[in-house]
């Protein structure tokens, strides 16, 4: 973390910077008053539940975890009035790079967050923390509870224990129970400007000034995006692959061949994640289960359920991960639409995909309006079949089909 304050990260949301800061000092200053069990002071800045919300790239989950950060952080320089959140302390540094032993994150692993996956969290919650300052619980996809898990979290918000908080992030209010977000204080963050993002990959990343700039307008504001496609010859690469699909859709068999493409590239992705983590999981999981080490060597009795659960659960995050690929690649396409439409209309509005113009020109005088909307909503349609389970390659078929026809 080098010794960058925590906030450093989140871009271009100073509002909700402060309020967070602010509630970190009424925090610390609980904490150090040591007045556990007791309710905070009614002016105190600090809750024990709080929701972010915001557009994808708006840096929810990044705002959360600076704030658990901030509530961990054990800097000296607090007893002589300087601000929690200094970056470079243990508890800044492990909160933040995921390792501290009192801050549990929870990610959907498939489309939904199971109650199984919930279960030793809320009890997790209502202990006390084992080293660190407050026990802090970050639902990363809040919007993924389903009902049982939902009620899971829900009891636990309504009488959580007095050194708890829950950081629960979803891409909007409406995605979450209205009986856990009335227990929440609310943070809404927005679309960082292009500006912004392109002079954060100069500062924190030293990317050369045009670079940023370009790959700050292709994400149109999304910091983690414009950093991966800034910084990663991959993503470039497979982005202006997406961006050629509106040019190969003149026929059926291309519209075929096209689709199949995407679904594969996305599956490629999906089989990296896994070759990386699941190895290593299903290791350490044996190991600790007492198995021999080697080929061949046998596991104790009674464990196969445990090995068949992490098969199951990878197996979900595989399918996760190539939904998300899948996602971005729409997200990408759809700001392709975006732009016709906008040179289509004679909007003002700024061209994301600057690098494709001549194709952008060439698809908005081959078409009107209607037909680039139409295009749109296929789009649209597809993810939609995408989050209800569709196989992904009859999904993207009759989306590449769709934009074929407009």
């Amino acid at each position: 973390m080098g010794g960058m304050p925590v906030w450093d990260d989140l871009v271009g949301q100073e509002r909700v910077r402060t309020q967070l800061a602010a509630a970190a000092r009424d925090a610390d200053a609980l904490v150090t008053a040591n007045t556990t069990g007791t309710e905070p002071p009614a002016a105190s800045k600090m809750t024990h539940a709080w929701l972010f919300t915001g557009p994808p790239g708006s840096g929810r989950t990044v705002a959360a975890r600076a704030f658990a950060a901030a509530l961990q952080c054990t800097s000296p320089d607090r007893a002589l009035g300087g601000e929690p959140g200094c970056g470079f302390c243990d508890g800044c540094h492990t909160t933040m790079v995921g390792t501290h032993a009192d801050v549990s994150t929870v990610v959907a692993v498939g489309s939904q967050i199971l109650v199984d996956d919930m279960r030793d969290t809320v009890r997790k919650s209502y202990t006390s923390p084992a080293t660190g300052r407050w026990q802090v619980i970050l639902v990363e996809d809040a919007e993924r509870l389903n009902e049982k898990s939902a009620n899971a979290v829900l009891k636990a918000v309504e009488e959580p224990a007095p050194r708890t908080v829950w950081l629960l992030c979803s891409p909007s209010v409406e995605d979450v129970l209205p009986t856990i977000r009335s227990r929440c204080r609310h943070l809404n963050l927005s679309t960082p400007s292009v500006a912004a993002v392109a002079d954060m990959l100069v500062r924190r990343d030293g990317i050369e000034p045009a670079v940023a700039l370009a790959a700050a307008r292709a994400t149109q504001g999304h910091v983690d995006r414009a950093r991966r496609l800034a910084t990663d010859e991959v993503a470039r690469e497979r982005r202006a692959t997406v961006l050629k699909l509106p040019l190969r859709v003149d026929d059926v068999g291309a519209c075929l061949k096209a689709a199949q493409e995407l679904v594969d590239a996305a599956a490629e992705d999906a089989k990296q994640v896994a070759e990386e983590v699941d190895t290593k999981e299903t290791e350490e999981l044996r190991t600790a289960l007492g198995a021999g080490t080697g080929a061949g060597s046998r596991m104790p009795r009674g464990t196969a359920g445990v090995m068949k659960e992490l098969e199951d659960r990878q197996k979900r995050r595989r399918t996760r991960t190539q939904r998300d690929t899948l996602e971005l690649a729409l997200t990408d396409l759809t700001s392709f639409y975006r732009d016709v439409l906008a040179l289509q209309l004679g909007s003002s509005v700024a061209i994301a995909n600057e690098e494709v113009r001549p194709d952008l020109d060439r698809i908005a005088r081959a078409s009107g309006p209607e037909r680039t909307l139409r295009r749109i909503e296929a789009i649209i349609a597809c993810r939609d079949s995408l989050d209800r389970n569709v196989a992904p390659l009859l999904a993207v078929e009759a989306m590449t089909m769709a934009l074929r026809a407009g």
